[in-house]
């Protein structure tokens, strides 16, 4: 085994059992990692310099393809409603089987942290069989100080192999695709797929599981900061605008995608951004756009026009084009990844359902609920199979990535709000004039008009209005915004088709909020939408 490249002497990855034939690099940089992409034909560089590589059949997360070691620790801690179960024998089978296939392999290996809280951080090594995905999860992750490489120990490992199929009868998986987490080991498989997401997601789900039993709260949130030191935190799931909405220059970006809160405030979990570039503009998102021609920038399937400039417009490969970046490129982004606790919580829906207001006031009990009930719409191509916009509920904005029972997350989050004073608000970015393929995209000028609104304290001001449906407080005009969009059944051409409709979303509200009514308190239940209100 021939090793290159700054480790710590005592803890290279034959400590984890690996070794190959090949060649390991370790801790390789952005110009070495893209020489090594292009030399072995991975990606393509773009007109402007940025790394651009396909990932074939899986052009997003594969959440039925991830398994769970249920074993006596986690038999009891562990949400198995939400997630797979893997034996300890069909995962240790997997893990031999992955050693053996990497045998004869050059690898790639990044030693990196979740956790800008260094006492609630986790550092982990991740081992990649392509130099792109390196390169991807250096850009992620939190990059240690090159001196501090030398001392670096894991306490989880990433093995990320593309080229290694599954054996569902072996490993008891579903698929030739596996994604496969031992909290025991902590030791994290990935195969099958080139999705790189994939480990970025692995950690986030890691943290979810330790996090909690320490009184920290993990979140699928980003975060900024205003220059009053007022940050503020963005629930959502994939699409639904955390990226965009929190790369505000105004503001300071904590981060864009995962985050934890503890005594001391929020910290980020990551070292970059993962953005969608779907109809990317320079006009829209410059911040998101001015990445995307820097040299160091990943991009994940997006096409290239015949000058190798990105068409962010074109999605043919996959609605779910993407751009990794280290954190830094946005030009107003924080250096420590912290912030203090926040004032402002704001949960985003994708509402395909065309129901709900661009804003609105939420009790503690009503954002217990909201969280609990994480609706949205799946957004086409953030997972496979999914080619266009569906109503889905996942729980705390980010049920596939929840170890633990939701009642965690969520009792968790209530004592801090209840804490921490928080003003909490839910912001619908998906459809107005109607439901999804009859209205139109919320504008997302208005969006923005209505969170700084909310953000510089000037929207709890305004009139309100109580919604029928919902229960909760719409403001009646906001300065710079259009008022009919603030009423959605006015903005409806058809108003009784607006409350079938707004039926229709309740009763599913009510439905799916059935599971979590033993484990939540009055004031939660009574934050309920009220079905013979929406009827009327």
């Amino acid at each position: 085994m021939t090793e290159i490249g700054l480790r710590n002497p005592d803890n290279g990855i034959d400590t984890c059992g690996l070794k190959t034939s090949g060649t390991v690099h370790y801790n390789l940089g952005p110009a070495e990692l893209v020489e090594h992409a292009l030399r072995r034909d991975e990606a393509r560089l773009t007109a402007h310099g940025a790394l651009v590589a396909t990932t074939g059949q899986h052009t997003g997360r594969s959440p039925k393809d991830k398994f769970v070691v249920r074993d006596a620790n986690t038999d009891a801690q562990v949400w198995w409603d939400n997630n797979k179960p893997m034996s300890p024998e069909q995962f240790a089978l997997l893990h031999d089987d992955f050693l053996a296939h990497a045998a004869k392999l050059d690898l790639y290996v990044q030693d990196l942290v979740g956790g800008a809280d260094e006492a609630n951080s986790l550092p982990t090594r991740v081992v990649t069989e392509y130099a792109w995905h390196s390169h991807f999860i250096r850009n992620l992750l939190i990059r240690p100080a090159r001196e501090a490489l030398s001392s670096f120990a894991p306490k989880m490992t990433i093995i990320d192999l593309p080229s290694f199929r599954a054996d569902p009868a072996r490993h008891g998986c579903r698929t030739e695709t596996v994604i496969a987490i031992d909290f025991a080991r902590m030791v994290v498989l990935i195969g099958g797929t080139s999705y790189a997401g994939e480990m970025k997601k692995s950690v986030f789900t890691a943290l979810n599981y330790l996090l909690p039993a320490r009184g920290v709260m993990p979140m699928h949130c980003s975060a900024n900061e205003g220059p009053q030191g007022d940050a503020a935190v963005f629930f959502g799931l994939s699409g639904t605008g955390k990226t965009t909405l929190s790369a505000d220059p105004r503001r300071t970006l904590i981060g864009d995608d995962e985050h934890g809160w503890g005594e001391d405030g929020i910290f980020n979990f990551e070292g970059g951004c993962y953005a969608k570039t779907i109809k990317l503009s320079a006009e829209a998102e410059p911040e998101i756009f001015a990445t995307t021609r820097r040299f160091g920038t990943v991009l994940e399937n997006v096409v290239l026009d015949d000058n190798r400039v990105p068409d962010f417009d074109d999605g043919s490969l996959t609605e779910n084009t993407r751009c990794a970046y280290p954190l830094d490129f946005i030009p107003n982004a924080s250096a420590t990844g912290r912030a203090g606790h926040p004032k402002n919580i704001i949960m985003l829906t994708a509402d395909a359902f065309g129901v709900m207001p661009p804003i609105a006031r939420l009790t503690p009990a009503q954002a217990m609920y909201h969280f609990l009930s994480g609706y949205t719409a799946k957004v086409a191509g953030t997972e496979k199979g999914v080619t266009e916009p569906e109503a889905t509920f996942s729980t705390c904005f980010g049920a596939p990535f929840m170890p633990r029972h939701p009642s965690e997350y969520g009792n968790l989050l209530r004592d801090l709000i209840a804490r921490h004073r928080v003003d909490c608000w839910l912001v619908n970015t998906g459809w107005t004039g109607g439901a999804y393929g009859i209205g139109s995209r919320m504008p997302i000028k208005a969006t923005r008009a209505l969170l700084s609104a909310a953000l510089d304290g000037s929207l709890n001001e305004a009139e309100f209005r109580t919604d029928a449906n919902f229960g909760f407080e719409v403001p009646v005009s906001v300065p710079g915004v259009d008022a009919s969009i603030l009423d959605p059944r006015s903005t409806w051409a058809d108003k009784e088709a607006y409350d079938r409709q707004a039926k229709r979303l309740v009763g599913m509200f009510i439905d799916n909020f059935g599971k979590f009514e033993a484990h939540v308190d009055a004031s939660t239940l009574s934050a309920a939408p009220r079905l013979q209100e929406a009827a009327e």
